[in-house]
């Protein structure tokens, strides 16, 4: 299935609040967030053999990886929220 069909009423929520965009991008960051759990509950199953209190290291390399990803589309937001608000102020001027 598609994400788009997967996740239309959050899609349409988001874009019709925020822009096509961002409003994409935030259900992004949701579609993240939903990995990193299900990676955190499967890194209580799957501990580390050198160290129980911590992932295995192919999990904690996907959680970097995953966390990473946010912080990129995070950052790609407030740079499109702080390119809108200089184009707001410059037509207001």
């Amino acid at each position: 299935m598609s994400v788009f069909y997967d996740r239309q009423d959050e899609l349409e929520k988001y874009e019709f609040m925020m822009g096509e965009a961002r409003g994409r991008l935030a259900v992004t960051l949701d579609v993240l967030t939903d990995a990193l759990v299900l990676i955190g509950q499967h890194g209580v199953y799957c501990a580390s053999t050198r160290n129980p209190a911590v992932p295995a290291l192919d999990l904690q390399a996907v959680l970097m990886n995953l966390n990473g990803a946010k912080e990129l589309v995070a950052s790609v937001m407030e740079r499109l929220r702080l390119d809108r608000l200089e184009l707001e102020k410059e037509a207001a001027k």
